[in-house]
């Protein structure tokens, strides 16, 4: 039996952040993305790159208002003596969350915040961890005073777009097509927190 939570991500915990995201990139992006591009955002130069970016997002945040929140299992005590690949604590990463003013230009980002990754390793997936993710990262942006939140998401990732629209999400009409050697469309989704 875990314990399973949600908290700050810690300097320690960042190749464990990396790992999730890249496990749950190529297990989720598998069907969306073009096999190139996948390959060139979780092979191992982007993994160093990765491992970059999350330790300077620990350690230092542009703003208060940039979180970085992991998803926890905290094994109990005889798992754990036969385990051995818990993290600090005890507790193994299962899940990553990130948010920051929103940068649209057509958004205001002293009241519309953005929920930058929502991710949770696949072999942790239905298990509510990304419900915890979403309602922490919920109550610190309105802890912060954020009216709305937005997010991006690849039209084709039927997962995500299922998961959040039962959450009270809905398209507010952006798209962005990026070109991956084919157009990958992208369209905004926004929820009401106030």
């Amino acid at each position: 039996m875990a314990d399973v939570g949600v908290r700050a991500a810690r300097r320690e915990d960042v190749p464990a952040v990396t790992a999730t995201q890249i496990r749950a990139w190529k297990s989720g992006y598998r069907h969306v993305l073009p096999e190139g591009p996948l390959e060139q955002m979780t092979g191992p130069s982007a993994e160093e790159m990765w491992n970059r970016q999350w330790d300077e997002a620990v350690v230092s945040p542009p703003t208060r208002h940039h979180r970085l929140l992991v998803a926890v299992e905290t094994e109990d005590l005889l798992t754990s003596l036969g385990g051995g690949h818990g993290g600090p604590g005890g507790q193994r990463v299962v899940g990553v969350a990130s948010h920051a003013p929103a940068e649209d230009p057509d958004l205001d980002p002293s009241t519309t915040a953005e929920l930058l990754t929502l991710l949770v390793d696949p072999d942790h997936v239905r298990r509510g961890h990304g419900s915890r993710l979403l309602n922490a990262t919920v109550d610190h942006l309105r802890e912060d005073g954020f009216a709305t939140v937005v997010t991006w998401v690849f039209a084709d990732d039927k997962a995500m777009l299922g998961f959040l629209t039962s959450a009270g999400w809905g398209p507010d009409e952006a798209e962005r097509i990026l070109d991956m050697g084919r157009p990958v469309r992208m369209i905004r989704l926004t929820t009401d927190i106030s």
